[in-house]
């Protein structure tokens, strides 16, 4: 009885790390994403450097606005058997002027 308890609590503790270096590479690749965009890059350019940083299968929603450009990473990470956490991070910048 006390194996397969520690066993789920065991692979409950590594789901938990795995799932923060998920929200760190998705924080890491709306910044990428960010940045290309507010350097004035395609949305196709800023994109594919967002999810070339992103975990697999994940999703990027590009914004332009007037004077910002923002970028979210989203994704499904997968903790265990039939559960899963949702994982977003969000990167906010001002546009670069061109000279």
């Amino acid at each position: 009885m006390v194996l397969p308890s520690l066993l789920l609590v065991l692979t409950l503790a590594l789901g938990a790390v795995a799932a923060a270096a998920a929200q760190l590479s998705c924080a890491d690749a709306a910044r990428m994403g960010v940045r290309a965009l507010a350097r004035g890059e395609s949305h196709e350019r800023a994109r594919a450097l967002a999810l070339s940083a992103a975990p697999e299968n994940a999703e990027a929603d590009l914004v332009v606005a007037a004077e910002t450009a923002e970028v979210t990473i989203r994704v499904e990470f997968h903790v265990g058997p039939g559960l899963s956490l949702p994982i977003r991070a969000e990167a906010t910048a001002p546009r670069e002027s061109e000279v």
